[in-house]
């Protein structure tokens, strides 16, 4: 667990004339094992996620729940979370599975 990451929500946040923007929360900052997608066997047993790009190994954070609708920024680079699965069942360690989001244009 060597790469720090931060961990945000975005939300629909109305301004006091009654507009809406969406507005970026910091829910974590953690330290997390990163692994990029590649040929391991691991990677090939998760081909329904051929999306995929990142995979994230974190703590689980007491009180947090880490959702598909939330994001990672690892490096100033940014990450659509796809799933979460908790280790083994321990409640312990959380493996999230992101796709890097690029600019298009």
């Amino acid at each position: 667990m060597n790469t720090k990451i931060r961990i945000i929500s975005k939300k629909k946040v109305l301004d006091d004339e009654g507009f809406s923007h969406m507005e970026e929360t910091t829910v974590a900052e953690v330290r997390a094992y990163r692994e990029g997608r590649h040929g391991s066997k691991k990677w090939a047993n998760m081909a329904q996620f051929s999306d995929a790009t990142e995979l994230f190994q974190i703590r689980v954070i007491p009180g947090v729940e880490i959702t598909k609708d939330m994001r990672i920024i690892c490096e100033e680079r940014t990450f659509e979370i796809k799933s979460t699965e908790n280790v083994k069942g321990r409640k312990m360690y959380l493996e999230v599975l992101a796709r890097e989001i690029t600019a298009s244009g």
